[in-house]
């Protein structure tokens, strides 16, 4: 939990696909093993030199992390990741499944922005 991996990326348009491991609800330390996914995921993207990534709600599905709480540690590692001097990745992009979902979101990203 909280690694990634990076293959090729078989028949999609995507030349890597990085494969992050997310927290379940109720295994414990779930806000720092899903940073640590994000973070992994990161370094993975800078270190083949990609130029762009995309990531979903990260263990929001059948793994039970809340909406909201994912959110705020995404955006909070996204953001503290985009202080680093990048060498490859110029653009994050988190892909989300519906409009409540890019309300959270938008929400945690400006709560973030605010206290900069």
């Amino acid at each position: 939990m909280g690694s990634a991996v990076i293959t090729g990326a078989g028949n999609l348009k995507a030349r890597r696909v990085i494969h992050a491991v997310g927290p379940r609800m109720g295994e414990g330390s779930e806000p720092g093993k899903l940073a640590s996914a994000v973070r992994a995921s990161l370094d993975l993207a800078e270190e083949h030199g990609l130029a762009s990534i995309a990531f979903p709600a990260i263990s929001t599905g059948v793994f039970g992390y809340p909406l909201e709480a994912c959110a705020d540690v995404m955006l909070r590692v996204i953001i503290d990741y985009t202080f680093e001097d990048l060498a490859s990745l110029r653009h994050i992009v988190v892909c989300l499944y519906d409009a409540r979902s890019l309300g959270v979101f938008r929400s945690a990203l400006e709560s973030h922005l605010a206290d900069l």
